[in-house]
C-alpha cells in the first residue's frame, strides 16, 4: 500500500483537486519515561520468577513505573514538548494532536484533549487505539493530513501507563510491561524523503488472546490477560511479514534498510523479524532491556533514542514495525531527512 497518489489532493471543502500531494515525514522527536526504575530483582519479591529467567525469555532487565500522582497526560506532555523543541516549533504551530494509547486514565475526555490543554495548543485532538501498533497507525494517519495539504504540523504521541493494568500476581505478564511516552512531529519534507510506504492490518478473531476488560463484573476486570504462546507465534509471523509488505509497497527490500526500529516486546521476536528481513542485529535498535514493553510508546521512545545516539543519519532508510492486541500489526518505511 503506497502512501502517495500523484496529482490528487483534498481541498479544504473536501473536494479532490489536481494538486500534487505533499511528502510527509518526521521533523522532531522526544520522549519521557518515569524516574522510578524497577529491576527484575524487585519482581523476584512479588512472584515466583528470577532475573535470569526474565532476561533469557524476554531480554528485559528493568522497566520504568509512574509515581503516585504521575499521569499518562504528564508523560505525553513532556514528550511532546521535547519533540516540539527538536522540531523548532511552537505549540501554536501544531494543527492536530493524536495520542495513541490503550491505557487512558479516562474513557473521556481523551488524553489528547488533556495534552492539548496542558500545552496551550489551539488545535483538534483525538486518541487512537491500536494497542502496541498504535504509534505506527497514528503516524500513518497523521501523514495523510500533511500529504493532502490540509495541515502543516501534526503532533503524534504514543504513551502508556501499563503498570496500572498489570496483574502483579501474574508472573507471565507482570515482568513484561512498563510506562513511558514518545512523541513525533509530522510535517512536510523534501520530495523523496519522509514516509515512503506502509502496511496496516488487523485480525479481530484473535482478540481474546490479548485483552484487558473494563466492563463491570468481568473476570480479570481492568487487568491484562495474555495467552503467551499464541501471541508469541502471531508476533513472530506478523512482525517480519508486515515489515516485508511495507518495504514491498515502495519497491524496497531488507537489504535497503539502514535501521529497523521494532516494537520492543521480546528480544526473540525482534531477532526473528531481523532474520526475516535478512538483517544483522547491528542494524536493529533495541532498548527493551531498559524499559520493557511500553506498548504504543516503545517505537517512538526507541526512535527518539536512536536519533539522539546518532544511529540515524540523513538519507537512511528506516523501518518501524509493531504488533499488538486486536490483533493488529503495522509497519512504516521512512527515508530520513
Amino acid at each position: 500500500m503506497n502512501v502517495l497518489v500523484p496529482n490528487a489532493a483534498v481541498a479544504g471543502n473536501g473536494q479532490i483537486t489536481s494538486k500534487a500531494l505533499v511528502q510527509a515525514g518526521i521533523t522532531g522527536l522526544g520522549h519521557r519515561v518515569p524516574d522510578r526504575i524497577v529491576p527484575n530483582s524487585e519482581l523476584e519479591t512479588l512472584v515466583d520468577t528470577s532475573d535470569e529467567w526474565i532476561r533469557d525469555r524476554t531480554g528485559i532487565e528493568e522497566r520504568r513505573i509512574v509515581a503516585p500522582g504521575e499521569t499518562l497526560a504528564h508523560l505525553c506532555e513532556a514528550a511532546a514538548r521535547s519533540a516540539l523543541e527538536d522540531a523548532k516549533l511552537s505549540v501554536l504551530d501544531i494543527d492536530l494532536i493524536i495520542v495513541a494509547t490503550c491505557t487512558p486514565e479516562n474513557l473521556f475526555p481523551s488524553t489528547a484533549a488533556q495534552v492539548q490543554n496542558a500545552l496551550g495548543a489551539r488545535c483538534g485532538a483525538f486518541d487512537l487505539e491500536a494497542a502496541c501498533s498504535g504509534f505506527v497507525y497514528a503516524l500513518i494517519c497523521a501523514s495523510q493530513f500533511i500529504a493532502t495539504g490540509a495541515m502543516k504540523n501534526v503532533l503524534v504521541i504514543g504513551g502508556e501507563v501499563m503498570s496500572r493494568y498489570v496483574d502483579w500476581t501474574d508472573r507471565n505478564t507482570c515482568v513484561l510491561f512498563g510506562d513511558g511516552a514518545g512523541a513525533a512531529v509530522v510535517s512536510a519534507v523534501d520530495n523523496g524523503f519522509g514516509l515512503l510506504g506502509f502496511d496496516l492490518g488487523a485480525d479481530g478473531s484473535g482478540g481474546e488472546l490479548l485483552r484487558c476488560a473494563v466492563l463491570p463484573n468481568e473476570v480479570n476486570n481492568a487487568k491484562i490477560y495474555q495467552s503467551g504462546r499464541e501471541v508469541y507465534k502471531f508476533a513472530v509471523e506478523q512482525m517480519g511479514a508486515s515489515a516485508v509488505r511495507g518495504l514491498e509497497s515502495c519497491g524496497l527490500t531488507g537489504e535497503d534498510v539502514d535501521l529497523l526500529v521494532p516494537h520492543q516486546a521480546n528480544i526473540r521476536i525482534i531477532q526473528s523479524a531481523a532474520k526475516r528481513l535478512k538483517m544483522p542485529m547491528d542494524k536493529v535498535f533495541v532498548n527493551l532491556q531498559k524499559y520493557g514493553n511500553t506498548s504504543s510508546a516503545t517505537i517512538p521512545i526507541a526512535l527518539s533514542e536512536a536519533t539522539k545516539s546518532n544511529r540515524i543519519n540523513s538519507g537512511d532508510t528506516v523501518v518501524l514495525v509493531g504488533f499488538g492486541a486486536g490483533l493488529t500489526w503495522a509497519s512504516a518505511v521512512l527515508k530520513w531527512k
